[in-house]
């Protein structure tokens, strides 16, 4: 397939700049297989949509404050993105400056202290930080949020409660599971109280999620690499739940990833570790039977995840809907609630 095959036009004032004052007031587009009409409903409405015995799945990574501000030697600014945290006040980042940084060159931080640049592969620096603290809890300190590119703001007081989850745990992400967003206290007791069940994994979302495809043909692109934990107790929750009728559904695209990384011999299986795991139209997805997502960006490798699970007909016609029906698309948009393609 071609990267060309998964266009589509975007109205720019559907991307949404903003969450809506409550986290499940967000629409929800149910998209049945087949030829089932699309049902337009709100996150609040899935205790009305889910039965007893079912499995949701959840991401519950955390999102870093990564963003950075500096300056070079030569006095050059610098905006840095922690991709992901190392071993000894180490990471890797994207550099953003007017000239590339050379190995051994030091960034003077606005928030004190200082990076040296280890090394370079392709567009992440290795670099060192020299802080007060670990890196770890100096970035809560200093470190600002990296909401994605495609929301024309900076960040306000706001976005630090609500690009996270409320059941964000496991430091590590530079983007939120946003799909996750859409979850607040109360929906997850009205969960509760029918009798859904909920698991979580881990993927840590990388900066990488954001790159475009730059390959016409699909089968030329490599993916970035993330880190995921799908442990055994999960691994039971997902048996048990298929074993008494009940459905698993992952709740966001990362889940999805998660799950089928850790598939082995057609089984679920727990595993921790880094995957690199490209999903699209000729990939049978076999962990999962239905999936909560947001809209996703024309020519992403999350919309031709999506189109591998559901059928890339059925998605296009779903997303002409949600155009025409002035749904709010990608990280703080609405969602949807899809089911497997119908296979003969």
């Amino acid at each position: 397939m071609k990267k060309t095959d998964f266009h589509y036009d975007l109205p720019p004032e559907l991307i949404a700049q903003a969450p809506l004052p409550e986290r499940s007031a967000s629409r929800m587009l149910v998209v049945p297989p087949g030829d089932a009409p699309f049902d337009d409903r709100h996150v609040r409405d899935l205790p009305q949509l889910l039965r007893k015995g079912d499995l949701l799945v959840f991401n519950d990574t955390r999102v870093i404050p990564a963003r950075l501000f500096g300056q070079k030697e030569t006095g050059g600014r610098v905006e840095i993105l922690i991709e992901r945290l190392l071993p000894g006040n180490e990471a890797r980042a994207q550099i953003g400056a007017s000239k590339s940084p050379k190995p051994g060159g030091r960034i003077a931080l606005d928030g004190g202290g200082s990076a040296e640049v280890l090394g370079r592969d392709g567009e992440f620096y290795h670099l060192r930080f020299d802080v007060p603290a670990a890196l770890e809890s100096w970035l809560q300190q200093v470190g600002r949020l990296p909401l994605p590119p495609y929301i024309q703001r900076e960040p306000g007081a706001d976005d630090d409660e609500r690009y996270q989850t409320v059941f964000a745990k496991e430091l590590g992400a530079v983007a939120a599971p946003t799909a996750g967003l859409h979850f607040d206290d109360a929906l997850l007791e009205a969960l509760r109280g029918i009798g859904v069940e909920f698991g979580h994994v881990t993927l840590h979302v990388g900066a990488g999620t954001f790159q475009p495809v730059r390959v016409e043909d699909l089968r030329e692109h490599r993916m970035h690499s993330e880190w995921l934990n799908v442990g055994a107790e999960l691994v039971a929750q997902a048996r048990k739940a298929r074993a008494n009728g009940g459905r698993v559904i992952a709740v966001g695209t990362t889940v999805l990833r998660a799950l089928e990384s850790a598939m082995k011999d057609g089984e679920l299986r727990p595993f921790a570790g880094e995957t690199r795991i490209f999903i699209f139209p000729g990939y049978r997805i076999r962990s999962i039977d239905a999936l909560v997502t947001n809209f996703h960006l024309p020519e992403s490798t999350l919309l031709m995840l999506v189109s591998a699970f559901a059928g890339r007909s059925r998605i296009f016609a779903a997303y002409e809907h949600a155009v025409r029906e002035r749904y709010r698309f990608f990280s703080y948009g609405d969602a949807m609630l899809l089911f497997p393609e119908a296979r003969a």
